[in-house]
């Protein structure tokens, strides 16, 4: 194995969001100089970092003189093209690797892998063209999602079909690329598991946590889910198989179905830590940003103990709308922390911070921290009511 990456060496960043803020805060505390290389500037990752370097991802003499100043490279979103680790990694280590990047960075590619691989994983088909989505329709059934292979977060790049007849609407806006067909999952609840991996081969999970969404974004995530013991040791366990299996060296997100029958269905993956860990921020002795810069640097992972049950929530730029937030209010209550991304223009939709709560109970923790979010903008509404979070297997929200 090879030698630690010691406090005081640079660390480098791909990407520049709120992820890689985090990130580079966590390095920051630890010791670490931070880089950052991304198309923007005055970036999340950027205000924090000692050094932002601003140029396109395909600019592969600025990639290569980044990855000279640094010791390690990691990224905080996968959407980095394969050349651009591939370039970076002649100097030095890219964790995790531009393997793990190719299989998640396509929906196709991944789906493939989990199945292939043995675990449980929505049913999904291949589409290329008119007659292929027709055909995959005709085996899934209505309804079903229709994804493109690539590119696609926080719901885009998505469309729900109902009906044969939206075929006829939603096919312009996917043809000419690769899109995956997926059978609709009637599912309880939908849950994230949050995994670390070292360079050791050393695995720590975090607790399931069950997140709700609004407009397909993370709304709130709740700790600890109101899994039976029996699932939540299987969603662990399913997220040990595929970090070993990717030969993932930092942290990886499982996203996780829940279906009314109670099985476990493995949604998506991220190859970097996931808004739904942001919890662990307050709520655990080592947050995963931590984690991620303890696994890429060689180091021994962090304990991962809960501090209690706790929730966060995400703000979005939609709290703005009538004019600053009222953080006073919702800084009321002395349990309520509160986390910006220092983004100067706030947008419908667009994650601009968050909240987390530790409280007694997983109901009282995501009470209080839906409460703290109404007080920032009391004409606002919240787009969910708490949801009752004991569940056993098959039954419902």
């Amino acid at each position: 194995m090879e030698s630690p990456i010691l406090p005081g060496s640079v660390l480098g960043v791909l990407g520049s969001g709120q992820l890689g803020r985090m990130f580079a805060i966590a390095a920051r505390r630890l010791g670490y100089r931070v880089h950052v290389l991304s198309p923007d500037d005055d970036t999340p990752t950027g205000q924090v970092a000692d050094l932002e370097i601003r140029a396109a991802y395909d600019d592969l003499d600025a990639v290569a003189a980044f990855a000279r100043g640094v010791s390690v490279v990691t990224f905080e979103f996968e959407n980095v093209p394969a050349v651009t680790t591939e370039v970076a990694a002649r100097y030095v280590p890219v964790r995790p690797g531009g393997q793990v990047l190719h299989t998640t960075q396509n929906r196709l590619r991944e789906k493939s892998f989990l199945r292939a691989a043995g675990l449980p994983v929505t049913p999904f088909w291949p589409v290329r063209s008119r007659p292929e989505l027709q055909q995959a329709i005709a085996q899934a059934g209505l309804p079903a999602i229709l994804k493109t292979a690539d590119w696609g977060y926080d719901g885009k790049g998505q469309v729900r079909l109902e009906h044969s007849d939206d075929v006829e609407r939603v096919w312009p806006r996917f043809a000419g690329g690769e899109a995956i067909l997926e059978r609709f999952v009637d599912f309880a609840c939908e849950l994230s598991v949050v995994a670390a991996r070292a360079a050791d081969g050393t695995i720590l999970t975090y607790p399931p946590t069950r997140n709700s969404h609004s407009r397909h974004i993370l709304d709130v995530s709740v700790t600890p889910a109101g899994l039976t013991p029996q699932q939540a040791d299987e969603a662990a366990e399913i997220a040990r198989q595929i970090v070993t299996r990717l030969e993932v060296v930092g942290v990886l997100c499982v996203e996780f179905f829940l279906d009314r029958q109670g099985q476990l269905l493995v949604n998506e993956l991220a190859p970097r830590p996931h808004n739904s860990g942001h919890w662990t921020i307050d709520g655990c002795t080592t947050c995963q940003f931590e984690q991620q810069v303890r696994a890429v640097c060689g180091l021994p992972l962090g304990a991962i103990r809960p501090h209690g049950p706790a929730a966060m929530a995400n703000l979005l730029g939609d709290l703005w709308q009538d004019g600053a937030p009222l953080w006073q209010a919702a800084l009321s209550d002395p349990d309520v922390k509160l986390h910006l991304y220092g983004k100067a223009e706030p947008r419908p939709g667009r994650k601009m911070g968050l909240f987390t709560v530790l409280a007694s109970t997983p109901e009282k923790a995501e009470q209080k921290v839906r409460a703290a979010r109404q007080r920032l903008s009391p004409h606002a509404t919240d787009p969910h009511t708490p949801h009752r979070l004991a569940l056993g297997a098959g039954e419902g929200t």
